[in-house]
């Protein structure tokens, strides 16, 4: 096995979402390989264990080679260093990229086009997609209290579809559900959404489908939607700010979109401090573990908590959001991780949602 790519077999076993006939038979591959590798090993040996417990003279077979523990293992830990090595893989398409607003009369309009795409989410792991502006998660927006903002969805999907903005306090006709506050936003139409952000309602918030959204949101409409204070905490004053949005719809279990060994690392100098915004799109509890160093939570779903405290664990709920500081002291390459282990890692090696904090 080569230090620089996995079989085509191990990499469907890590990031595909397979059926239990497809995972049966990648076990019995697996078997099969061990056996290989087993058979290369410990041939001669074998060999003459194999003629010398056969005493028919040649009438009946030697006896089956079975794979030793050394080879088995051997074979796992080959595919868990062979996923590490290829961390971090390219994949083609980058989400949660800044969408610059065109300033119209001292309105901030912002423009998102619901599309069917192909996204990788991990090498060679190409899933359809329904996206904002042609990726996942959809583009950051980043505004302050206080702005007027205007933005125009276009719908060019199948179905009908429309926008949420989770968290914002806005006036009713605003909210986004389709026959509660909106008609639906039907294909080849477009509808605008227009605001004023309210003084206060600052953070981490996000935007995202709410017509049919168990299929919209897990196939990737949704993005981060922040909104920035007038006077910042002084806590919140950081040398590096990070999405970490979680899901586990469609495309399995990822991080912003991606998928170990796809998912980006976070990248930082040993003595800045850094501001991870998690927000869980997804339908699970994901515990998001760091090592190494401990998270100082300082909002939940935008509101300042009463008092910051330290853990390394954080679950973070569907629909909510979690903002945190590292105070990134420990130098080194630190596994961050959802702590629900089959989230996270399989006989193969570690998958889906799985990433880095690299301190140097």
């Amino acid at each position: 096995m080569s230090d620089k790519s996995i079989p085509s077999s191990a990499v469907d076993a890590l990031y595909g979402l397979a059926s239990r006939r497809s995972f049966l038979r990648r076990a019995a591959a697996t078997v099969v390989a061990g056996g290989a590798i087993a058979a290369c090993t410990d041939s001669s040996a074998q060999s003459v264990s194999a003629k010398a417990a056969d005493h028919s003279g040649g009438t009946t077979a030697p006896n089956p080679v079975v794979p030793s523990t050394a080879a088995a293992a051997a074979t796992m830990d080959a595919m868990h260093e062979a996923a590490m090595k290829a961390f971090p893989a390219k994949t083609e398409g980058m989400g949660n990229q800044l969408l610059a607003a065109r300033l119209e009369n001292g309105v901030k309009v912002y423009e998102l086009t619901a599309t069917q795409i192909q996204w990788e989410t991990a090498p060679g792991q190409k899933v359809e997609a329904w996206a904002y502006n042609d990726q996942v998660p959809g583009p950051t927006i980043r505004v302050r209290e206080g702005d007027r903002v205007k933005l125009i969805l276009h719908n060019k999907l199948s179905e009908s579809t429309a926008i949420h903005f989770h968290g914002l306090e806005l006036p009713n006709k605003q909210d986004g559900v389709t026959f509660i506050t909106q008609p639906p936003v039907k294909p080849g139409e477009s509808y605008t959404y227009e605001f004023t952000i309210p003084e206060g309602n600052h953070g981490s918030h996000m935007y995202h489908s709410h017509h049919n959204s168990a299929k919209q949101v897990g196939l990737g409409l949704l993005g981060a939607f922040i909104v920035e204070p007038r006077k910042p905490m002084a806590i919140e004053k950081v040398d590096a700010d990070e999405l970490m949005i979680l899901n586990d719809g469609m495309h399995g279990y990822t991080l912003n979109g991606k998928s170990f060994p796809a998912t980006v690392p976070i990248k930082v100098k040993k003595g800045q401090k850094l501001r991870i915004r998690f927000m869980n799109e997804g339908m699970m509890i994901h515990p998001m573990h760091l090592h190494g160093m401990h998270m100082t939570v300082i909002t939940k779903d935008g509101w300042p908590v009463p008092a910051p405290w330290r853990c390394d664990t954080l679950n973070v709920a569907p629909g909510e959001r979690w903002d945190v500081i590292v105070n990134c002291n420990n130098p080194g390459v630190w596994a961050f991780h959802c702590h629900i282990l089959p989230h996270a890692e399989s006989d193969h090696g570690m998958f889906g949602m799985v990433t880095a904090l690299i301190v140097a």
